[in-house]
């Protein structure tokens, strides 16, 4: 399927998905071939299928990275609501899911536009303890290059959405 065909649709399911559950899984692969997947709540997607995320916590993740730039990323619609009416409904009215596969770049310095759109997705949280702990200083991203996406098919309750 072409992503730039589905793109804003992708887009959408991520936005929900962080809506329901504030972090996505980025899948690396480490040194010795198994897979390290990374929850990481500070990624945004742009227009052209591009995205950034900070790059602030992750440990394994850029070491990772150095020897392998791919990533696999998962975004989950995890709303209950959504949920229960689709289970009611025996069928999904938007995709619950979604994979894209992409290439990370070197990790770099946050745009002054870039901080903003961080400061604004965790207004709420600010003057929290934990907001001046872990978000006041965000100011490493990493760009991501989206090459490809799957759907997440859960049987006849997808059927038709792509």
């Amino acid at each position: 399927m072409d992503i730039s065909h589905h793109w804003e649709m992708i887009r959408g399911i991520f936005e929900e998905a962080y809506k329901s559950c504030l972090h996505f899984a980025i899948a690396t692969v480490n040194d010795d071939g198994t897979p390290h997947v990374t929850p990481i709540g500070a990624l945004f997607l742009r227009a052209d299928q591009t995205g950034f995320y900070f790059d602030e916590y992750p440990s394994r993740m850029p070491e990772n990275l150095r020897r392998n730039p791919r990533v696999c990323i998962l975004a989950v619609n995890a709303d209950k609501p959504f949920w229960a009416r689709s289970l009611m409904d025996g069928k999904f009215s938007t995709p619950p899911a979604v994979r894209l596969m992409g290439t990370v770049g070197e990790s770099r310095e946050a745009t002054s536009e870039e901080i903003a759109e961080w400061q604004e997705r965790i207004a709420l949280a600010k003057g929290l303890k934990g907001y001046h702990l872990m978000w006041e200083q965000m100011g490493r991203v990493r760009d991501i290059r989206f090459e490809a996406f799957e759907p997440v098919y859960l049987g006849e309750m997808t059927d038709g959405l792509w």
